[in-house]
């Protein structure tokens, strides 16, 4: 854990202070009142802590749980804090308060004067702040949309988001004109990536690294909910093969960086056979739930078994996307990065004027 030098702050500020009565850690239901060695230990342990689903409101029983706010995982934060690089005198501008820890954490030590948090959530604003205040700190906590950053505290010399994004808004840069931002990044394809934007005269340029697992930002946040949800139509699938086995996609993460590029309206869920067999099959799920594909990965074959389904043939997408990776030279994640100016986000090569092909962009600005 890349602690230094971030030690004081997080021994002199309580975690505790910072998680409601009730979370959710995995799939595990903790209640401080019933359970409070379990909540307790929940709470210190570093793991990601779920504190809200569903945005809040009233959940039936069998309705699905989308976690909306989170403690993150305290290893994770610390991560995103070194790749921040905040110096003592920095203004820092948060995207995305949740329990206001992260926020505190900088006020801690940059002092609450020089941190700003932005929360689309007016009761997550609100109780964000309270927390802050119950551990002596004082950062200021508003209510807003954070794609449009924090105009009257601008400018800011870094730029942190708590959410993920597929695309970094460029009210962030113009907001940051010689500083950095720090975000999670990418789609529902591949969505396990921190973006370092380093922002000179309008313009940012960054990287590609870790592999954070953050919630999506509300304003572009796709439908979730059952596999049945998306899964439908099965008799009516076309039935294809492939000589590209499935895990040459599903088990290399680059591979499937790229491929995301391509798909970031679509999400992957590869499921392993529970006989014994070693067959996968791999799924990909559009978000709009109107197509899906799966490719059944089997042991000793040299073609697999495809089915595709709806207006789009996401298994070619996808191999269409490897294929222009593959021609590439299987490149690493960390030789890809970003531009972002005020014509949008583009995802290049090794060099900014080194775009990418059309086949591993999603729309005309990538």
């Amino acid at each position: 854990m890349p602690i230094a030098p971030w030690g004081d702050a997080v021994a002199d500020v309580r975690r505790d202070l910072f998680i409601p009565e009730d979370i959710e850690v995995g799939d595990e239901a903790i209640s401080r009142t019933t359970s409070p060695a379990r909540w307790l230990e929940a709470v210190y342990s570093d793991v990601s802590i779920t504190t809200q689903v569903n945005d809040g409101r009233s959940t039936a029983h069998d309705e699905y749980r989308l976690p909306t706010s989170s403690s993150s995982q305290p290893s994770v934060m610390l991560e995103m804090l070194s790749l921040l690089d905040a110096r003592e005198t920095d203004r820092i501008l948060e995207l995305g308060a949740g329990t206001g820890l992260n926020a505190s954490w900088l006020a801690h030590r940059l002092g609450s004067s020089h941190v700003v948090s932005v929360e689309i959530d007016t009761v997550l604003a609100e109780q964000a702040a309270k927390n802050a205040a119950a551990a002596g700190l004082s950062p200021l906590i508003v209510h807003g949309d954070g794609t449009r950053g924090w105009p009257p505290g601008a400018p800011h010399q870094r730029v942190i988001a708590t959410y993920a994004v597929t695309e970094i808004p460029y009210a962030w840069v113009e907001q940051a004109r010689h500083g950095r931002i720090v975000a999670p990044w990418g789609g529902s394809f591949f969505p396990y990536s921190f973006a370092v934007v380093d922002i000179r005269d309008g313009r940012g340029h960054g990287t590609f690294t870790g592999y954070p697992a953050f919630m999506r930002s509300r304003n572009s946040r796709p439908a979730r909910g059952y596999l049945n949800d998306f899964l439908h139509h099965r008799k009516d699938a076309t039935e294809t093969t492939t000589s590209l086995s499935p895990l040459a996609i599903a088990q290399d993460a680059d591979a499937l960086f790229f491929a995301g590029l391509a798909l970031p309206d679509a999400w992957h869920l590869p499921i392993t056979a529970d006989d014994d067999s070693g067959e996968i099959t791999f799924w990909i799920l559009a978000d709009d739930q109107n197509s899906w594909a799966s490719a059944d990965y089997m042991p000793d074959r040299q073609e697999y078994p495809v089915a595709q389904y709806g207006p789009r043939r996401l298994w070619d997408e996808a191999l269409a996307a490897y294929r222009t990776w593959d021609d590439l030279g299987r490149p690493a994640r960390d030789r890809a990065g970003l531009s972002v100016t005020s014509q949008g986000q583009r995802i290049w090569l090794d060099t900014p004027d080194n775009v990418l092909p059309d086949s591993l962009s999603a729309h005309p600005l990538i």
